[in-house]
């Protein structure tokens, strides 16, 4: 009976390097609905601001049930493991379907003496994460659903006449995007892991409120230090490219973030308007956005020196506008010469880098779900 795998050809053949075989694609899911005493508690919840602590737990469990099924069923296959775990949200006749979808590894005769395990990387990524010295354990992630809250909300909008950093507004993203963090961390450590790595971050509208999202591969290796038993290293680093930075003698430590709220004001929105009209720089606004974006990356570098990191590699930057204010997050990672760290091979195989072209090319009208990725596309 033929092989039905979500895995490529570059994947396949990564993998067999490691004495790794490709095994059935496989999913789970779940549909759930906050329910009517749910549903009330959250919206008392988002006239405080912060967490919305029953949507945040809601979300966790429906992710979570998909994720069991997934295991379920992979277990039936009689996988090793499975890799390229993804973690989709989805509404569905006023509920959410949470869809969790992967691709089953067995392994060869004279395969790794590895446990079962999970992850969120690409069967590439796992290539190079085994090749860096890493044992992979299990997928991981960490939610925070939150809200402004009428309080903060009305009086940031205040402050918001004026011109300059809204503190308000920035204290409950930054404390909701490291609550996430300390939360995949702490899934971690539970499966005993000493790092997460290949994080990828998201934030997704709720009804309304959002969720703040974390996903990742806890993960372990032995050149890590004593500390990171206790608070696992974090990474949104590729695989491929923490291999790299090992033949170099460097790891990630944390990964840092920092994300601030900036107000044109009342007067410098006027402004910024009129001088629209004509063509040139728009002075106010220029300033604005250098400004806020040297405040987040200054709130990595803080960050970065006060774990004694050497550099903050692979940072990237993003800018939102927010009703008139804007938001700039910076988010990269910490990372710090440590000895033993050198990957097993010399040079990383080019399909180990190579990257997957889409063949599926679908109608602008027509939705459709790509099983590999587990995405919507269009």
């Amino acid at each position: 009976m033929p092989i039905m795998t979500g895995l490529s050809g570059n994947e396949i053949y990564c993998l067999q390097l490691k004495q790794l075989s490709p095994g059935e694609i496989v999913i789970g899911n779940s549909v759930l609905s906050l329910g009517f005493v749910g549903g009330i508690g959250a919206s008392l919840q988002t006239l405080f601001g912060g967490e919305v602590s029953q949507v945040t737990y809601a979300i966790g469990e429906g992710r979570f049930q998909a994720y069991k099924r997934l295991v379920n069923e992979a277990q039936q296959h009689g996988a090793l493991a499975i890799t390229g775990v993804t973690s989709e949200l989805r509404r569905m006749q006023g509920n959410i379907e949470f869809l969790c979808v992967g691709s089953c590894i067995h392994r060869k005769d004279d395969g790794p003496q590895l446990g079962p395990f999970s992850t969120s990387g690409d069967g590439q990524e796992l290539y190079c994460l085994l090749d860096a010295g890493y044992t992979p354990r299990q997928f991981v992630f960490g939610n925070v659903a939150y809200s402004v809250g009428v309080g903060a909300g009305l009086f940031g909008m205040f402050k918001s006449f004026g011109r300059g950093e809204v503190k308000e507004f920035s204290d409950i993203f930054n404390v909701t995007r490291h609550l996430a963090l300390q939360r995949i961390g702490a899934e971690a450590k539970a499966v005993g892991a000493n790092a997460v790595v290949g994080i990828e971050t998201r934030v997704t509208p709720f009804r309304s409120i959002h969720e703040m999202l974390m996903l990742g591969t806890a993960a372990h290796h032995p050149a890590l230090p004593q500390s990171a038993n206790a608070e696992p290293v974090t990474s949104d680093l590729t695989c491929q490219e923490m291999w790299n930075l090992a033949t170099m003698g460097l790891m990630p430590l944390k990964l840092v973030l920092g994300t601030a709220i900036y107000s044109l004001g009342l007067l410098g929105g006027i402004k910024t308007m009129f001088a629209s009209l004509a063509r040139g720089e728009i002075d106010d606004l220029t300033s604005l956005v250098y400004e806020a974006r040297g405040h987040a990356i200054g709130m990595l570098r803080d960050e970065a020196t006060a774990i004694g990191a050497d550099d903050v590699v692979g940072i990237k930057t993003h800018i939102h506008e927010l009703g008139g204010l804007v938001e700039f997050m910076a988010i990269g990672t910490a990372v710090k010469r440590l000895n033993g760290s050198t990957p097993a091979s010399p040079t990383l195989p080019v399909q180990a880098v190579i990257q997957d072209k889409d063949t599926w090319i679908a109608n602008d009208s027509i939705f459709f779900t790509d099983l590999r990725s587990g995405g919507d596309k269009t």
